[in-house]
């Protein structure tokens, strides 16, 4: 009697982890079903049986995982062709934009350029110094696709002053002869 009962007790434990077991597997393949969308099977769902549905679902994701391949295809090749010099070549097509400021006894120089400058900031510098004024800062600043160089100059002599405009007129030759 006593293996009777051990049996029966094994039997309905079985049963019942079977039973557990295909409650779990249908509210899966429920879950499943519920997040893939309608147009992609073709008959409405209440019409598949359950094998048709977990069928349309491998085929759906077959579909998201070879679109996923060729995503991941066209963007290593977008990154391989494109590369530093195209990269350069087409920040580059923009004009450097050029401000002179006078600030009381001093000067400001903005210019603003791509990221191969078509000039030597050195040459900027000599230019400065030679209208009779002192470079006292530089600051160079990178934002986005452009570098932004910001000069900051004093008057040697407060008497004579800066000509602003020819400082301009030198820093736009320097640039249009180096493009």
């Amino acid at each position: 009697m006593k293996r009777t009962r051990s049996d029966s007790t094994n039997k309905l434990e079985r049963k019942t982890i079977e039973k557990n077991r295909r409650i779990r597997m249908k509210s899966l393949s429920f879950k499943l079903v519920s997040i893939i969308p309608d147009r992609h099977f073709s008959q409405p769902k209440e019409f598949l049986s359950q094998q048709d549905q977990i069928d349309e679902a491998a085929a759906y994701i077959k579909i998201l995982t070879e679109r996923i391949e060729a995503l991941n295809r066209r963007k290593a090749q977008l990154i391989n062709h494109g590369t530093k010099t195209d990269y350069v070549a087409r920040t580059s097509s923009k004009p450097p934009i050029l401000t002179v400021r006078e600030l009381g006894h001093g000067v400001e120089v903005v210019l603003i350029s791509g990221l191969s400058k078509n000039f030597l900031l050195s040459q900027v510098i000599s230019i400065i110094e030679q209208e009779a004024a002192q470079v006292l800062t530089i600051n160079v600043s990178r934002v986005g696709d452009s570098i932004i160089h910001t000069l900051h100059a004093q008057v040697k002599i407060c008497r004579v002053g800066v000509d602003i405009s020819r400082i301009s007129d030198r820093i736009h030759e320097i640039i249009s002869s180096n493009l």
